[in-house]
């Protein structure tokens, strides 16, 4: 999941969470709501961690010397 999906699912969660108060039967849109913006802030952690990790670069020097005797 990248980092657009997870904005979106915090999005739709929070609106769902907090801006919809219609119910539906058997099915709890606050929860779904709060699950959604859960979601969508692990996605958010792992997607900025992976990013992250491909932003560090390792360099490598490799010296050589010739010894004349």
């Amino acid at each position: 999941m990248g980092i657009g999906m997870s904005v979106f699912l915090l999005a739709v969660g929070g609106i769902l969470a907090f801006g919809v108060s219609d119910r539906l039967s058997g099915v709890d849109l606050t929860v779904v709501g709060y699950v959604l913006m859960g979601a969508g802030a692990i996605g958010l952690a792992v997607a900025l961690m992976f990013a992250n990790q491909r932003r560090t670069t390792h360099t490598a020097v490799h010296e050589r010397r010739d010894i004349h005797d």
